[in-house]
């Protein structure tokens, strides 16, 4: 086992093939947990009908997994200062097999949503330790090119999920779903156990217990009421729902107050001196924006396709594939132009590229083909492209190297919420436009298509000032220094 590294630090030319294997066996098993996270989306009904539940209750398999995360990843930035990344990555793949065994075998309904909540303690950690990894062991000049293959990663796997998921449902049962992810989860855990060495000395540094407590309301609550806002129907309650926010909102503001106290001591559960960076606020504005987009696309332009042109599942989900795909494709050739042009020249075009396709998807009817959709949604898929991977390479590349673990957490904990945000405001928005329209006598495929219409014209709104933001974008002036670290 290799000596480890400080945090912050790039490893000596020597164990360039040591940091290699540990950033593909980090991507290989993110992959498998982000694949996990969308596998799922499809097997609903079918688990309605197999456990007997109703949809709200079934809705809880998705819930509980997004409040875990949200809870979860603002803590990953004292986990990964206080242990090492082989102990941190052990951790993570062992929740995560287990929640996959537990979900397999589970008897009913209530231990899934347990199973659910172990998988999902396991993905929540290892997103930020890839990230944080990568940031530590890549030298500035590279790190667009990997940051590529992680791009590859986060796009193609919840690409592929619903269509696994599809072609697994129609011949097998649902516990099928757990049961193929299973053995690829344990194998890239024994390869981890075997392999992953330590590229990061840990510091003894303390948790601060009220900033957890006040971290678990605030991120939970505000996703909890988010959530319920694009869950609202039948059993659910508005009450609750606003409860849940102002909690939210409230513990939010206590737990930045409290974490703008600790850093002044170091010990702030998640420091937030990584946005003095003009860079990173700017990278994290815009990633809030793009993801919000892209969530509000994934979870609306599937309801369009089966309730509005009447495709089913498989077809929906291979409709949607091909974007994904271009995504992961094209990744790797954004991170070679970051790295020799910088950010702007991919950002800027990304941004107004998205913003089109938003815009034009304002104009679908219930008559608009769906290789129309499909055009579009590939056409989106490229401008995000053109954006995820600069903002992530950019941002985190503005901050000092002893905050990469915060900077990582922030960066999943934005993305989390904004992604529940930008779902809630889309769903809400073509629900409420959708009962207008049939209350007016509109048949039903007309006002659903004229509801998604709006959530659309709401999200093009919002990408106008992803594009006015991505003309702030510059490149970090990372300096090499004399012992292999960089200073900013």
């Amino acid at each position: 086992m290799g000596e480890a590294a400080p945090v912050g630090t790039v490893a000596a030319p020597d164990h360039t093939k040591r940091n290699n294997r540990v950033i593909w066996l980090l991507l290989s098993a993110t992959f498998v947990v982000i694949l996990n996270e969308t596998i799922m989306s499809v097997a609903i009904p079918k688990l309605m009908d197999d456990l007997r539940v109703d949809a709200l209750a079934a809705q809880w398999l998705s819930t509980a997994f997004m409040l875990t995360m949200a809870v979860v990843i603002p803590i990953t930035g004292f986990l990964l200062q206080r242990f090492s990344t082989r102990s941190i990555f052990i951790a993570a793949m062992s929740l995560f097999s287990l929640g996959t065994l537990s979900a397999a075998i589970a008897p009913g309904f209530g231990l899934l949503v347990v199973a659910r909540v172990i998988q999902a303690s396991g993905t929540a950690i290892m997103i930020p330790l890839l990230m944080t990894t990568l940031m530590t062991l890549v030298p500035p000049a590279k790190r667009g090119r990997t940051m590529g293959n992680v791009s590859i990663v986060i796009s193609v796997a919840p690409a592929i999920g619903p269509t696994i998921s599809g072609f697994i449902l129609n011949y097998l049962d649902w516990r099928w779903i757990f049961l193929i992810v299973l053995p690829i989860a344990v194998v890239m855990l024994l390869i981890g156990i075997r392999f992953v060495e330590n590229v990061t000395e840990p510091q003894k540094v303390k948790i601060d217990v009220l900033s957890v407590i006040l971290s678990a309301f605030g991120f939970g609550g505000l996703l909890y009421g988010l959530t319920q806002t694009a869950e609202s129907g039948p059993g659910s309650s508005p009450v609750v729902m606003w409860v849940s926010i102002v909690v939210g909102v409230v513990a939010l503001a206590a737990f930045i107050l409290r974490q703008l106290l600790l850093q002044r001591q170091d010990r702030a559960l998640l420091d937030l001196r990584t946005f003095r960076s003009p860079i990173f606020t700017v990278s994290i504005v815009l990633m809030a924006i793009s993801t919000a987009a892209m969530f509000g696309v994934i979870i609306v332009l599937p309801l369009y396709l089966q309730h509005v042109l009447h495709l089913d599942t498989l077809a929906t989900g291979l409709l949607l594939l091909p974007g994904g795909l271009v995504m992961g494709l094209i990744a790797p050739f954004v991170g070679r132009i970051y790295d020799r042009f910088g950010p702007r020249v991919l950002v800027v075009p990304g941004a107004i590229l998205v913003s089109l396709v938003l815009w034009g998807f304002t104009l679908i009817t219930e008559h608009t083909s769906q290789y129309l959709i499909l055009a579009g949604h590939v056409t989106l898929s490229i401008g995000l492209a053109l954006m995820f991977t600069p903002l992530f390479t950019a941002g985190l590349g503005a901050v000092p190297p002893n905050l990469y673990s915060h900077g990582s957490a922030i960066v999943g904990t934005v993305q989390q919420v904004a992604g529940a945000a930008g779902t809630a405001l889309l769903v809400a928005i073509m629900s409420v436009h959708t009962a207008t329209l049939v209350g007016s006598g509109v048949s039903i495929d007309a006002a659903t298509a004229g509801g998604i219409r709006a959530a659309f014209l709401a999200a093009a709104i919002i990408s106008l000032f992803g594009v006015v933001g991505a003309f702030f974008i510059r490149k970090p002036a990372d300096v090499i220094a004399p012992e292999g670290a960089f200073a900013h």
